[in-house]
């Protein structure tokens, strides 16, 4: 739990995503959270680009996600939102993940956290992987359109559920087991995801966002692509001032210091580009 107050610190967290609704742990209101939460707080791992620690601690999370009004990746904005929704009154589980676990097996558990808030029946709540869940969903097999994403949830066989986004290429997963996360494996992926060389967040800047119009926006190092339900529109970013003006307009991060990025994120693009892969 956080030191601080707790009901000024909720209202400072509503306040952060635009809130103006009633709370009572209802589907309503959690679907309304969750939208709101979506549209202001990005996912992003600037942090880690610019080579700082992250502290997943409630109270360095909150400072940095409500307080500096920052995004963050799924460690944080799903541990903000779990104690956002705990506040409210709903019975909320955190639940380690493992994104395509499908290719890299049982290594990649803990490098996703999720969470199960149970009403009627159990639902999957997500605003930590990118945007591309709108709203919670049932733990049931099924099949979602979630513009500008098509979405699917079902069972594995082996104890797991995946959840699979698919946009305008390869699907993309996470698998997850309804049950309490193991912590100390969050912690110990988190700080492997921020300070290994193979980490995909240490190797590329990456910011994603949802807009209330149903598009969906993706940061990929140079990259820029607007995903709606007509297709996905994509440009090279061209300089640090440009860079720095995309991240302030488009995802609301006003980040100058992000323009010492900027020969990094050139060279990693020529490097990829070069070898015929995507970035």
């Amino acid at each position: 739990m956080l030191i601080i107050p707790a009901m000024k610190q909720l209202d400072a967290y509503l306040a952060r995503i635009g809130y103006r609704g009633r709370l009572r742990p209802d589907l309503e209101t959690l679907e309304a959270l969750m939208r709101s939460h979506l549209h202001a707080v990005p996912f992003e791992n600037l942090v880690v680009q610019l080579g700082r620690p992250i502290d997943i601690g409630p109270d360095s999370i909150f400072d940095k996600l409500v307080t500096r009004r920052r995004g963050g990746w799924c460690y944080e904005q799903n541990g903000l939102f779990g104690w956002a929704l705990r506040e409210i009154g709903f019975e909320v589980m955190r639940l380690s993940g493992g994104v395509m676990r499908e290719q890299r097996g049982d290594a990649a558990l803990g490098n996703h956290l999720c969470l199960m808030v149970r009403l009627d029946r159990s639902y999957l709540v997500d605003v930590g992987f990118g945007g591309s869940l709108s709203a919670p969903i049932v733990f049931e097999e099924a099949e979602h359109a979630h513009a500008p994403f098509r979405l699917r949830l079902f069972e594995t066989g082996d104890g797991y559920w995946r959840f699979e986004e698919t946009g305008d290429g390869a699907p993309f997963s996470f698998d997850v087991a309804a049950r309490p996360a193991d912590e100390a494996l969050l912690h110990r992926t988190c700080t492997f995801l921020q300070t290994d060389p193979a980490s995909p967040f240490v190797q590329n800047l990456v910011v994603q966002q949802r807009s209330p119009d149903g598009r969906h926006a993706t940061l990929r190092g140079r990259v820029l692509k607007e995903l709606s339900e007509g297709g996905a529109d994509k440009r090279l970013i061209e300089t640090p001032e440009e860079l720095v003006g995309v991240l302030r307009s488009r995802f609301g991060l006003d980040l100058p210091e992000a323009a010492s990025l900027w020969p990094a994120i050139a060279a990693r693009h020529e490097t990829v580009f070069a070898a015929g892969a995507q970035s």
